[in-house]
């Protein structure tokens, strides 16, 4: 564009830093939205989102909460997506603490959390009763979990070898009259194996092909793997 003697908009600008972000580049965005600056061009929450992910990939989530803050101190109000942008980047420093009060914040000025904002706890905490708690602050919340929700959650108890979870979960599915895909049934049959429970796994199995859906390739259940 600039060869071309275009004037860069907020929207190119936009999906410009996006895309540097995306292929790994995030220090090229902070350069752009800096540059937008120096041009007067004034930030909207769509460019701010990609800003605060982009300085908190190259430099640090302290500075995506000082560009968060200079957000709101211009009169532009974060929205759910901001936020949890802003959740995503304190998780992966694990600053839980600090994710707790911006979720509390979200809450109080009426920014209400979506199933992604659940996420980024769910995915990050580390104990059973803490995942649980939020699983049901969710649900209580009115925010209804996706399928890709329930078979994290049963991945996750799954691989650290907690069945009760697992089917904690299983049956939340099921009371929200949500019919579980091959992948829920695969995660929770993989679970059961884990355990050595081969004739509840060949059941839930046996149940999934009932339904028409397809098992991924694994040792045959109705025999032991073959030991030296």
């Amino acid at each position: 564009m600039d060869r071309r003697g275009l004037c860069k908009s907020l929207y190119s600008y936009s999906i410009y830093m996006d895309i540097q972000c995306k292929s790994g580049k995030p220090w090229r965005a902070v350069k752009l939205s800096k540059e937008m600056k120096k041009k007067g061009i004034r930030l909207d929450v769509v460019a701010y989102k990609t800003v605060i992910h982009a300085i908190g990939l190259s430099e640090g989530v302290e500075f995506s909460i000082r560009v968060y803050r200079e957000m709101k101190e211009v009169g532009c109000e974060p929205n759910v997506g901001t936020n949890n942008t802003i959740l995503e980047l304190l998780f992966d420093n694990g600053k839980i603490r600090n994710a707790y009060k911006v979720f509390d914040q979200m809450r109080e000025k009426g920014c209400a959390p979506n199933v992604m904002t659940y996420h980024c706890f769910l995915g990050c905490l580390e104990k059973p009763r803490q995942i649980l708690r939020m699983f049901d602050r969710m649900m209580n919340g009115g925010v209804r979990p996706r399928m890709d929700t329930y078979v994290m959650l049963m991945k996750k108890f799954g691989r650290w070898g907690f069945l009760r979870p697992v089917f904690i979960i299983w049956k939340k599915m099921e009371e929200q009259v949500c019919s579980p895909y091959a992948c829920a049934y695969s995660t929770l049959v993989n679970a059961l194996l884990q355990k050595g429970l081969v004739d509840e796994a060949r059941m839930y199995e046996e149940q999934m092909l009932a339904k028409g859906l397809s098992s991924k390739p694994r040792v045959d259940l109705g025999s032991k793997p073959h030991t030296k």
